[in-house]
C-alpha cells in the first residue's frame, strides 16, 4: 500500500492514461504500475565487500551465495511471493526458471552464459520483503581493476571501475532503485570513490545522495586481531568514513554482517550452542590461546570436534565466538535463543535495520512519488504529440502546487545542495536537510521540549530568514533554493498551529 503522495500521483496516472495517445499513455501506466511495488533498494559495494551477506540479513534468510560465483556477477532482485523460486530473465526477453539448490540457496550454476543474463529475480515468501524488494549487484570494483569497454559503455563514463562483465540490462537494474545502500570494508580508498561515482552517473533516474543513500562499514570485525572487540576501532572510523562521504551518504553504519547473517536467517542451532558451552568450560588461558588466530582454534585440542569447531567458524568466526563464549561463560543457562539475540545485537544490525527504517521507508512515499514525478516530466519532454505534452506538465503542475507535494520539492532542492550542485553555507544546508526529511518539528528547529507557540515563532522565524536570503544574499540558484526552504517553513508554522 502506497502513502499519500505515491498514491495521489497514481491517481493522476490513472486519469492521464485516459486522456492521452496510446504511445503516452503505456508509459504512463508503467510508472502507475511501479508506484505500486516496494521500495526497491539497491545494495552496492566492491567485490567480496559482504553485499551478499548483508543482504541475507536483510532478507531473513540465507539464499545469495557469498562466495564469488555465476550468480554474484548478475543483477539479482529480491521480492516477496507466495512461493520460493528462482528466474533467470535472459537479455532477449526468455526467463528460465529454477530450483532454490538443496541448502536453500541460489544454484551457483545458473545454465546460462552470464552475458545473456538481464537480471536474475528471486522471489521468497519472507516476510521483510513484503514492502522492500532488495537488488544484490555486482562488484561495482574487480579485483584486478580490468574494465571492458562494454562496462564503459554501460554506464556512459570512461574508465569506470565496474565489474568487467556487467552489462547494459545490468546496469538499467541497477539504476531503476530509488535508494541504495554501498558497503564498504576498512577504509575508503579513492577508488572506492570513483566506483561511487560511477555507480551514482549509472542511478540517472534518481541521482544517488544523503538523501536516499546509507553506507555501511561491514566485516569490521577484520579491524583487530582475534577474537578482539573491534567496535572501539569501528565507531571512529565509521565517523570518519561518514565526514569523507557526506556529499554520498546519509550516514555510515557499522555491521558485522556474518553475525548479522547467522542470526536474523536463523542459522545457529541449540547443537551450536551446546558446542560453544562446552568451550567455554576451559581455563582463561587455553581460551585466549584457542582464540588467538584461525588456525589455533582449528588445531588446538578441544572437547569440540574439528568438523563442528569448522561450522562455528562458518557461522560466527571469532569475534562472534568469543562473545558467545564470555556470555556462556558468566550465564551458563542462557538459552539459544537469547544468545542469537545477544549476537544480533553485538553485529550492528539493529542500529543498521533502524537507520534503514528512518532514512528509507520513512521517505519511501516521498522517493517514489518524486521518482514517478520526474517520469512524467521527462515523458512531457520526450513526447512527441504536442497535446500530450502540454497534457502532461499541466498535471505535473497542478498537482505539485498541492502543499502536500512541497515535500517533494524540498527533497530535490536538497538532494541539489547536498550533492554540491548548489552550494551553501553549512548551516544553512543542515536546516535544509532536516526540513525535506522529516516531519517532527522539534527536530528540524532544533528545540526538543517546545511547545505549540515557540514552534510556531521558530518556524516563521526561519521561514523569514531564508525569504531575506532568496532576494538579499544568494545567487540565482540558491534563491531558487532559498524560495522552496520559505515556502517550507511556511507551511511548518501552519502545521504546528493545528
Amino acid at each position: 500500500m502506497g502513502g499519500p503522495l505515491s498514491t495521489g500521483v497514481a491517481t493522476l496516472c490513472d486519469d492521464l492514461a485516459v486522456r492521452l495517445g496510446p504511445e503516452a499513455a503505456g508509459q504512463v501506466r508503467q510508472i502507475h504500475d511501479r508506484l505500486g511495488e516496494p521500495l526497491r533498494v539497491a545494495i552496492a559495494g566492491r567485490l567480496k565487500a559482504g553485499k551478499s551477506t548483508l543482504v541475507n540479513a536483510l532478507i531473513g534468510r540465507r539464499v545469495a551465495p557469498t562466495a564469488v560465483g555465476e550468480c554474484t556477477r548478475v543483477v539479482t532482485r529480491f521480492r516477496y511471493g507466495p512461493a520460493d523460486r528462482v528466474d533467470v530473465v535472459c537479455r532477449d526477453g526468455e526467463r528460465r526458471s529454477l530450483p532454490l539448490d538443496d541448502d536453500g540457496m541460489i544454484p551457483q550454476r545458473l545454465g546460462v552464459p552470464a552475458n545473456r543474463i538481464a537480471y536474475v529475480q528471486v522471489t521468497l515468501t519472507s516476510e521483510k520483503l513484503r514492502d522492500l524488494t532488495v537488488v544484490d549487484t555486482p562488484g561495482l570494483a574487480s579485483t584486478d581493476t580490468v574494465v571492458s569497454a562494454r562496462a564503459e559503455q554501460a554506464v556512459g563514463v570512461s574508465a569506470a571501475p565496474f565489474d568487467a562483465d556487467i552489462d547494459a540490462d545490468s546496469a538499467g537494474e541497477v539504476a531503476a532503485a530509488e535508494a541504495v545502500v554501498y558497503v564498504f570494508t576498512q577504509a575508503v580508498r579513492a577508488d572506492d570513490l570513483h566506483a561511487l561515482e560511477a555507480f551514482r552517473d549509472a542511478s540517472a533516474r534518481l541521482a544517488t545522495s544523503p538523501i536516499n543513500a546509507l553506507g555501511v562499514l561491514g566485516k569490521i570485525d577484520t579491524l583487530v586481531g582475534g577474537a578482539g572487540d573491534p567496535w572501539p576501532v569501528a565507531a571512529p572510523l565509521a565517523g570518519q568514513q561518514a565526514e569523507l562521504l557526506a556529499r554520498t551518504v546519509s550516514d555510515v553504519v557499522p555491521v558485522v554482517g556474518l553475525l548479522a547473517e547467522t542470526g536474523e536467517a536463523g542459522r545457529l542451532t541449540g547443537a551450536d550452542r551446546d558446542a560453544m558451552q562446552r568451550l567455554a568450560g576451559l581455563g582463561a588461558a587455553e581460551l585466549k590461546l584457542l582464540l588467538a588466530s584461525v588456525d589455533l582454534f582449528r588445531s588446538r585440542p578441544a572437547p569440540v570436534g574439528a568438523e563442528q569447531r569448522e561450522r562455528l567458524l562458518q557461522l560466527l568466526d571469532l569475534y562472534g565466538i568469543g562473545f558467545a563464549l564470555a556470555h556462556l561463560s558468566a550465564e551458563p543457562g542462557l538459552s539459544t535463543g537469547e544468545l542469537v539475540r545477544r549476537l544480533v545485537a553485538a553485529s550492528g544490525f539493529p542500529r543498521l535495520q533502524n537507520t534503514l527504517q528512518e532514512t528509507f521507508r520513512w521517505r519511501a512515499d516521498a522517493i517514489k512519488a518524486g521518482w514517478a514525478l520526474a517520469r512524467l516530466e521527462r515523458l512531457a519532454g520526450h513526447t512527441r504529440d504536442e497535446t500530450d505534452r502540454e497534457r502532461l506538465r499541466d498535471a505535473v503542475e497542478r498537482l505539485l502546487r498541492d502543499p502536500a507535494y512541497h515535500r517533494l520539492r524540498l527533497l530535490d532542492a536538497a538532494q541539489r545542495v547536498a550533492t554540491g550542485v548548489v552550494p551553501l553555507p553549512v548551516e544553512w544546508e543542515q536546516e535544509l536537510t532536516r526540513l525535506a526529511t522529516s516531519e517532527d518539528p522539534r527536530w528540524i528547529l532544533r528545540l526538543p521540549d517546545a511547545g505549540a507557540d515557540e514552534l510556531t515563532r521558530a518556524a516563521m522565524a526561519a521561514a523569514n530568514r531564508w525569504r531575506v536570503y532568496a532576494v538579499a544574499g544568494a545567487g540565482p540558484a540558491q534563491s531558487r533554493i532559498a524560495q522552496v526552504a520559505h515556502r517550507g517553513f511556511h507551511l511548518l508554522a501552519q502545521q504546528v498551529r493545528r
